[in-house]
């Protein structure tokens, strides 16, 4: 059974960092591809990252957050995160992780079967 779990949100000023943290169950982090996705107020859910175990390599749906954010995995201890730098107001969301149980990454996180419950990030002085 594939369970995903997200913990780590929470309120962040502007310029500062936050890790969020994803507990998997069903998933082998070393074969899967696995990534997030957030859903603002107003918007459509949009891809943010992805990690493609096709290639090893990371994939961003969003511009605005290559060099600020960063996906990894810990298989020993069935985790995967988020880090998040230099953190605008823009990246106010309710952030998913989520995988397919496929290789790749597909057409974006964004559209993969299995996401957790999401958890609250909000950037604000």
């Amino acid at each position: 059974q594939v369970q995903l779990v997200e913990s780590g949100g929470g309120l962040v000023q502007p310029g500062g960092s936050l890790r969020l943290s994803c507990v998997v169950s069903g998933v082998n982090l070393d074969a899967h591809g696995v990534g997030w996705y957030r859903e603002a107020p107003g918007k459509e859910r949009e891809g943010v990252i992805c990690l493609n175990r096709n290639t090893n390599g990371t994939q961003y749906y969003d511009d605005s957050v290559k060099g600020r954010f960063t996906i990894s995995t810990d298989s020993a201890k069935k985790t995967m995160y988020l880090q998040m730098n230099s953190v605008k107001p823009e990246d106010t969301a309710v952030y998913y992780c989520a995988t397919d149980l496929m290789r790749g990454c597909g057409l974006g996180p964004q559209t993969f079967d299995y996401f957790g419950q999401g958890t609250q990030v909000t950037v604000s002085s």
